[in-house]
């Protein structure tokens, strides 16, 4: 009864907590993908997903479904990449800019995981910070490059990775610290400490300050740890992604505050040359990214 798609969808609804989502990464409709739900709840007598406030969840039958599941990807993955192989030289390069540094908290673990998968490729990083990250890729230095930023250029397309919540850091004692949630207005007067990048973007000014009216004066810092360390010193606030902060929220660092009654929200994509898009180890590289940041960062929603 059980096929590869149905493992793929239970992956996706696992991933996404909601049918509207998941289906679209498998490329179903929403009905079709419910009607499958069904069908293998029926076959086996047993309910694998229940809803809760955070979306769906899986049952006990549900996560022994999804152990298949990611075993089985794991064995068909590892089979379609020595197919590559055999049909010729799989070697390469595979040159990564970051827009967003503090990406190197979890980059680094998947660079090793894909080494492993792919020791002919070289990878490698693309040194310092770059005013237009973007550029590289049309300039042939960069194969891919990790950000926020949507393509510029009908040249470049954007492989989606997830979605994260952008907090605003404080010192302890914080004249805000009593307060669950900022506003705009909270911030006046206080000097903002961010990477030495354009403020275009950056998400607390371009969506949160710059409507509101309100100009804070910048300092710079290229290591996230530096900006943690100036504003633990009372240097001043930062906004920084939510899964970069857990061991610094742990230790009592600094304190974490939501922006506005939804939160501040950002996305991370990988962008690329079309002319690479389909190219297997850069596809395999960017699945990698997907899958081990679900697993290991808290907080994270997959595109």
């Amino acid at each position: 009864m059980i096929e590869i798609r149905h493992l793929r969808s239970l992956i996706a609804i696992a991933e996404h907590g909601k049918l509207t989502t998941a289906a679209e990464r498998v490329h179903l409709t929403q009905s079709a993908l419910s009607h499958q739900l069904r069908a293998l709840e029926a076959h086996y007598g047993l309910s694998l997903f229940e809803r809760s406030r955070a979306g769906l969840r899986p049952t006990q039958a549900g996560e022994r479904l999804l152990l298949l599941a990611h075993q089985s990807r794991a064995l068909i993955e590892e089979a379609e990449r020595d197919l590559i192989r055999l049909q010729g030289d799989t070697r390469g390069e595979l040159r990564i800019a970051l827009e967003c540094h503090t990406c190197f908290d979890w980059l680094m673990p998947v660079m090793d995981s894909f080494r492993q998968r792919w020791p002919e490729v070289e990878v490698d990083l693309v040194a310092g910070f770059h005013a237009d990250p973007q550029s590289l890729l049309e300039a042939g230095k960069a194969d891919l490059v990790i950000g926020s930023q949507p393509p510029t250029s009908k040249a470049l397309c954007a492989l989606p990775l997830f979605r994260f919540e952008m907090l605003v850091i404080l010192p302890q004692g914080h004249r805000l610290a009593a307060k669950k949630r900022l506003q705009a207005s909270d911030l006046a007067g206080e000097t903002l400490i961010t990477y030495p990048v354009p403020e275009a973007r950056l998400d607390l000014i371009r969506e949160v300050l710059t409507p509101a009216g309100i100009t804070l004066p910048r300092r710079t810092a290229e290591l996230t740890i530096a900006i943690l360390q100036l504003v633990a010193s009372r240097r001043g606030i930062a906004a920084l992604p939510n899964w970069g902060l857990t061991s610094y929220l742990e230790h009592d660092y600094v304190l974490a505050r939501r922006i506005g009654a939804k939160g501040l929200w950002s996305e991370l994509h990988a962008c690329t040359r079309r002319s690479l898009a389909e190219k297997a180890f850069l596809t395999d590289f960017v699945s990698l990214v997907r899958s081990q940041c679900a697993a290991t960062l808290a907080g994270i929603e997959l595109l």
